[in-house]
């Protein structure tokens, strides 16, 4: 057990349940690190503050976890945590054309690094901190013994593995919780009534973007008639739910050429399925590009509905600014290009943009583009992301549909 003292003034937002510290907040630490472990935590009067995970070799060195001092986080701890994350979501389990959402929300479920999501019969778990990876084989045993899923992937987020040292290699296993070679297939699951597939271990965090699922039911409602374009569309979910709510025509637009072939797949098999009429392949055009380079090519007034969700721009506070002008050159470039009167659904998933700034930052673009701008609504993700009101961090996704007057 560490024992752990916080520098005067540095203790003002752990006393308020925030879960991060770092490193220059901690006077005095003890005995010397050897192996990550509990650690009580005191303010400089040592005056107990919360039980936290202490380890140097993380990034963040110290996970505040239990702030009731009769209340340790250990194993037991743990297990309890997870089993309540899943019952906090039990009502997810009977929707009738969903059977995918997210089970585990990392730090907004007192989780730290960790994400877990259900895809039909199989979890798939995103590792990216060392506690996570700690508590990897807690974390497996638990879900399997609660949920019994046909499989469990476990997945380290590229983007933490150097920082976190941890193997970028994918781990499965079986309803036991044993580890085991699960079968070479496709993972298949409905969102919203529409049909996906995606590959088992591999793509963008879990291969799916399920926090956006109660936002591409809000687009699906202004697609009818529209000439509909698809800026970062990935796996083409939001371009599925366009074409269902009648949109006459799509082009999504995507760095990647296998994601937009696969695109291609599920549009024939929600085809096949019955959910898109046919045809519905001969209104979409696909095109592999820079996205950012592309919106300044596209023709200006051919569309009337624009998506914009591009990936994490800052992915940490250091990268902000820079963030914050790609941002606004975006939307900047799509207000330029729309349709009078037409509707934009934009989206920043970067933690380190926070919903003020993310609408100051259209506020700009709209005033360099010489439009007007009506807020329609503010998006976010699902009630199965939910957001930790002491640990603002965990609204990453923010987003607004908004109408573009010329």
């Amino acid at each position: 057990m560490y024992e752990i003292t916080i520098l005067q003034g540095k203790e003002k937002q752990l006393l308020k349940n925030h879960p991060w510290v770092f490193s220059g907040a901690i006077e005095k630490a003890s005995p010397a690190f050897k192996d990550a472990g509990l650690a009580r935590v005191t303010d400089y009067r040592k005056v107990f503050i919360a039980w936290g995970w202490y380890d140097v070799k993380s990034h963040i060195v110290l996970h505040l976890l239990s702030w009731d001092e009769k209340v340790l986080p250990d194993d037991g701890w743990f297990e309890n945590a997870v089993k309540a994350a899943i019952l906090r979501r039990r009502d997810l389990f009977s929707l009738k054309d969903t059977n995918t959402f997210r089970l585990i929300h990392g730090e907004a479920d007192f989780l730290p690094g960790i994400a877990a999501d259900v895809y039909g019969s199989e979890i798939r778990i995103i590792i990216s901190s060392r506690y996570a990876k700690y508590h990897e084989d807690i974390l497996v045993r638990t879900l399997a013994s609660v949920l019994k899923p046909k499989g469990i992937t476990v997945t380290v987020d590229s983007f933490y593995a150097d920082s976190e040292g941890l193997s970028k290699s994918a781990r499965e296993y079986d309803s036991q919780g044993k580890a085991t070679r699960l079968p070479e297939t496709n993972l298949s699951f409905i969102e919203n009534g529409i049909y996906f597939e995606t590959e088992r271990g591999t793509g963008q965090k879990s291969g799916f973007y399920c926090d956006q699922r109660d936002n591409r039911e809000i687009v699906e409602l202004y697609a009818s008639g529209k000439n509909v374009l698809d800026a970062c569309s990935y796996t083409g979910a939001f371009t599925l739910h366009a074409l269902r709510g009648g949109a006459e025509s799509v082009l999504a637009i995507d760095s990647s050429e296998s994601a937009l072939r696969h695109l291609l797949y599920q549009i024939h098999l929600n085809e096949n399925k019955g959910v898109l009429e046919k045809g519905s392949r001969e209104r979409v055009e696909i095109r592999s590009c820079d996205v950012f380079e592309e919106m300044r090519r596209i023709e200006k007034d051919r569309f009337d509905l624009m998506i914009l969700d591009p990936p994490k721009l800052a992915q940490t506070k250091g990268k902000l600014e820079q963030a914050l002008k790609a941002y606004k050159d975006l939307n900047r470039v799509a207000m330029l290009k729309i349709r009078n009167g037409g509707i934009i659904a934009t989206f920043s998933c970067s933690g380190a943009v926070t919903r003020e700034v993310f609408r100051q930052t259209l506020a700009w673009a709209a005033a360099d583009a010489h439009v007007e701008v009506q807020i329609l609504r503010a998006l976010s993700a699902g009630e199965d992301h939910p957001i930790r009101i002491s640990f603002p961090e965990s609204e990453y996704l923010k987003g607004y549909v908004i109408r573009v007057i010329k």
